[in-house]
């Protein structure tokens, strides 16, 4: 299964050691499945998970972080992104995880914001699944 995890599930992964989100990346630094990422996306993942709340929550440093997205960098298969599809999703920052996702080849988008993306993705045979669901459906295919 490839996957792209969205901002939130690698927030929820690196604040919760007992959820999905938290399972996935776990899984994708293990090779159980597939994870992709552009460029923009990582970048965005840095700004993200290194903001000071995010830290005081996860009891991480920046250090810590940025080691992890390191591991992530270096077992994710790297997106190129040759075509973009702007606007496509209502909020204009999503635009870049949908392009990562289709560039990618993508078999899903995992997400907690299944609204915004689900039609959108689905015409480009992109599943969006909440973290429970990715999975589930991870642990069914081992």
């Amino acid at each position: 299964m490839t996957l792209l995890l969205y901002m939130a599930t690698m927030v929820a992964a690196i604040r919760s050691d007992a959820g999905a989100s938290r399972q996935l990346l776990v899984a994708a630094l293990e090779s159980r499945l597939t994870l992709i990422a552009s460029v923009p996306l990582m970048i965005e993942y840095v700004a993200v998970m290194t903001r000071p709340e995010h830290l005081e929550a996860s009891g991480l440093s920046v250090e810590d972080v940025n080691a992890l997205l390191d591991a992530v960098a270096a077992v994710a298969e790297p997106v190129r992104l040759l075509f973009l599809w702007r606007p496509a999703v209502r909020d204009l920052d999503d635009d870049m995880v949908l392009e990562a996702a289709v560039n990618g080849r993508a078999d899903a988008i995992v997400t907690f914001n299944l609204r915004d993306f689900g039609k959108v993705a689905e015409r480009f045979g992109i599943m969006v699944l909440s973290p429970g669901e990715a999975l589930r459906r991870l642990e069914t295919k081992t």
